[in-house]
């Protein structure tokens, strides 16, 4: 993602406790434009997967205090399965009650997504998603209700079961390629805490695929409040020149 010469900002970040994706992915996404600042959600062991999610919901109005005062330029919930036991509406409105509650823009991963794909004008996806098929359902009706027409839906999974945490960016490559996926769709994957920048490039190789994840709309609405415009969302937003610099990554 690309700013002109915009000032820099503050993000806050509320994230689920285990989440190892959305902190190194919005990291690399916001760049040198922002800081960004993080919470984790309360722990909430020995509780169904509902209840957990039901309880970040409800955790959010005391997340929005964590920053004790901290100067921020926007805040974001990086953190999509709980916004699916909601509609889109009760999303949307209860991010504008933290907003004015928070004294600056605030968004969950899925309003921010939402706000995304209006900018680019998009009307049908395909949903990638490695949640349970329970949640996955959830997520499609969500989508469905917001307008947008779900053309088809690529349920992914980790070796060892449904988890956003532990699909590889092998696997999920694997099974969208196996998924025959259309060459000009518009795959949106589900899910902060699954890896999807380095699948950006792979999936988006010799096709016109538009490739949006929910951590690259998060980032994209962050970073945007921050700066105080709109930044370009590309369709592959992020790729590391090395190989066309004859580097190999650290």
């Amino acid at each position: 993602m690309r700013t002109g010469s915009a000032r820099r900002g503050r993000v806050g970040v509320i994230v689920a406790p285990a989440n190892p994706s959305a902190e190194p992915e919005l990291t690399r996404l916001l760049g040198s434009r922002a800081d960004m600042h993080v919470a984790r959600l309360p722990v909430r062991r020995r509780l169904p997967l509902a209840e957990r999610l039901e309880g970040y919901n409800d955790d959010l109005p005391l997340m929005v205090s964590a920053f004790d005062g901290l100067p921020l330029s926007a805040m974001v919930m990086a953190c999509s399965e709980p916004r699916y036991l909601l509609g889109p509406d009760a999303d949307r409105d209860q991010c504008a009650e933290l907003s004015a509650m928070a004294g600056v823009p605030f968004a969950s991963a899925t309003l921010a997504t939402r706000e995304a794909l209006d900018h680019v004008v998009v009307g049908d996806i395909v949903l990638v998603s490695p949640y349970q098929p329970w949640l996955t359902e959830l997520a499609e009706r969500f989508w469905k209700s917001a307008g947008l027409n779900v053309t088809r839906v690529v349920q992914v999974r980790a070796k060892d079961g449904y988890s956003s945490y532990a699909v590889t960016p092998a696997e999920l490559i694997n099974q969208v390629e196996l998924a025959e996926v259309p060459g000009d769709a518009v795959l949106l994957f589900t899910g902060t805490g699954m890896a999807t920048l380095p699948v950006l490039g792979p999936l988006s190789a010799g096709n016109d695929r538009l490739l949006l994840t929910s951590n690259l709309c998060t980032a994209w609405w962050a970073l945007s409040h921050a700066v105080g415009q709109h930044v370009k969302l590309g369709r592959v937003p992020y790729r590391r020149p090395m190989a066309a610099q004859g580097r190999r990554p650290a």
